[in-house]
């Protein structure tokens, strides 16, 4: 399947086919996109929480019991689940690792260079911290990225998808015990095959025309 068929075909699954389990290659494809997704400054803001048991996914159902029980059965029936979370600060401690395992594998040639980098992300940082005032949402942003990339690679390996905003993060936090490790969930994503019910499958893709989309210079 080329670039093209994978844009054209992938869509967001509404119903999965119950008990069928993606095979543990493909799974471990999928997570090597999430722990090798960009970053801004590779800053790395997220962790991502993996539910591949029947109990694991009725632990995310919290998510959705409350004001969002259509997305409840997408959970339950699918393969995975996995659970986006973004940090709720960029600490020093978080920094100080992610320039240790710069060093590790060996992204810097002298010591001004590693000390360069940690100045320049740190600055970056601290631009939307201070002069922006944004840094939950720049961090949250850099999330996203990580969730364009696994629906691509899901729909580039044959896996059904679907991306929840759906959920309440309150209950959804309490229940895997994110915010005293500094975290909070933004997103859910269930990965699986879909099922012959699936209402979406059959329905062609819509998207404003290209005159409308794009301006080229």
């Amino acid at each position: 399947m080329n670039l093209s068929d994978i844009v054209d075909t992938r869509y967001a699954t509404k119903a999965f086919e119950a008990g069928r389990t993606l095979p543990q290659a493909t799974v471990d494809q999928l997570l090597a996109v999430l722990h090798k997704s960009p970053s801004s400054v590779n800053s790395q803001p997220w962790h991502f929480v993996v539910a591949a048991t029947p109990e694991g996914r009725a632990r995310m159902t919290r998510a959705t019991a409350d004001r969002h029980p259509y997305n409840t059965q997408k959970i339950q029936d699918a393969s995975h689940v996995i659970a986006l979370c973004v940090r709720t600060e960029m600490d020093a401690a978080h920094l100080a690792g992610i320039l240790a395992a710069e060093q590790r594998d060996g992204r810097f040639a002298d010591e001004a260079a590693r000390a360069g980098t940690d100045k320049a992300r740190r600055g970056f940082v601290d631009v939307h911290r201070y002069d922006l005032r944004d840094l939950q949402h720049w961090m949250t942003h850099q999330v996203y990225l990580a969730l364009g990339g696994l629906l691509m690679a899901a729909a580039a390996l044959g896996v059904d998808a679907t991306p929840m905003e759906g959920i309440d993060t309150g209950p959804l936090d309490l229940e895997l015990g994110l915010r005293e490790r500094g975290l909070t969930s933004v997103a859910l994503v269930s990965l699986g095959y879909r099922s012959a019910q699936d209402f979406n499958a059959a329905l062609p893709k819509s998207r404003l025309s290209r005159e409308e989309v794009f301006t080229f210079l």
